[in-house]
């Protein structure tokens, strides 16, 4: 038996009582679980299966092909915006996207420790943190755009040119990248409200460029709502 710190990202629940967890491991990355009972009515810790909260795993071993189980798990830390109607938007959005770019990831302490300050901003009440979260992941994958001189981000080839390339990637949109690029304290960076959905769709569209089957969070549509 080992164990495990690790955040939850989604979780399914299986038959009648158990579920299976997708969690970012801090030793082993991405991972699935199988937890056996769960949603019993005498287990009272269903309640810990909140989207990115940090929780210690107990892991049996594998037997055969099955995926590992857990014989018990605690909670590190939860996300504490629970009576934050936009921050728990956002932790959804994070966790929903997430759970699709990690699959494949495996021990990756950058982005372990990117999701923890991700979280402390969030609690902060830093309404645009999840805007630049996407840009501290794309740095950490190495595929965030070069710099140059040019004034429009050509989201293809992750550079800047001296004309426009695409129509979400106007002037303004294109200097908000160059700014989130070069700051030392990333998350100091103000984005204007009237602008945060373009650049959030600018960068849903440099993730298909350069994510390999990216697709747009099911959670996108909600997102967008609370923060018109």
């Amino acid at each position: 038996m080992n164990s495990q710190n690790g955040f939850l990202l989604s979780f399914i629940k299986y038959g009648e009582n158990d579920a299976v967890l997708h969690c970012f491991t801090e030793e082993d990355g991405f991972q699935t679980y199988f937890l056996k009972g769960i949603y019993s009515k005498r287990n009272k810790k269903k309640a810990l299966l909140q989207p990115l909260n940090k929780l210690t795993f107990s892991i049996n071993p594998v037997r055969g092909n099955g995926i590992q189980s857990i014989s018990k798990f605690e909670l590190v830390k939860n996300c504490d915006v629970d009576a934050d109607i936009r921050a728990n938007t956002v932790i959804f959005f994070i966790s929903d996207f997430l759970n699709q770019i990690l699959r494949l990831e495996n021990k990756n302490p950058n982005i372990f420790l990117s999701i923890e300050k991700f979280i402390e901003e969030l609690e902060n009440k830093n309404y645009q943190s999840h805007l630049l979260f996407l840009m501290v992941i794309l740095k950490i994958q190495g595929v965030a755009p070069l710099m140059n001189e040019g004034n429009f981000l050509d989201p293809e080839t992750g550079t800047f040119s001296t004309t426009p390339t695409h129509q979400l990637f106007g002037e303004e949109i294109s200097a908000i990248w160059k700014n989130v690029l070069c700051t030392e304290n990333l998350y100091a960076t103000k984005i204007h409200s009237s602008l945060r959905k373009d650049f959030l769709d600018s960068l849903l569209v440099y993730y298909h460029y350069h994510i390999s089957d990216f697709k747009n969070p099911t959670s996108l549509e909600v997102i967008q709502q609370i923060f018109e």
